[in-house]
């Protein structure tokens, strides 16, 4: 059986609700994103593999996938 709260009860700390967008996430996003960026080693293996989907037959779906998600974009 699942625990439950009694209504009252706070959420832990690292639960909380930040409202309208969630800080603490936009922050540890950009730091992680940042450490990944400044890993030359991840970046090139990143971009070599999408070099690769690119040469191969999944390029025509990649491609009208990017078609679809600028066009929504631009709603």
């Amino acid at each position: 059986m699942a625990e439950s709260r009694p209504p009252n009860a706070r959420p832990q700390a690292d639960q909380r609700n930040e409202g309208e967008g969630n800080r603490t996430a936009a922050r540890r996003y950009n730091a992680e994103t940042t450490e990944h960026a400044k890993q030359d080693s991840k970046v090139r293996q990143a971009a070599e593999k999408a070099k690769q989907a690119m040469q191969s037959p999944e390029r025509k779906d990649l491609t009208e996938a990017e078609k679809q998600g600028l066009n929504k974009a631009r709603h």
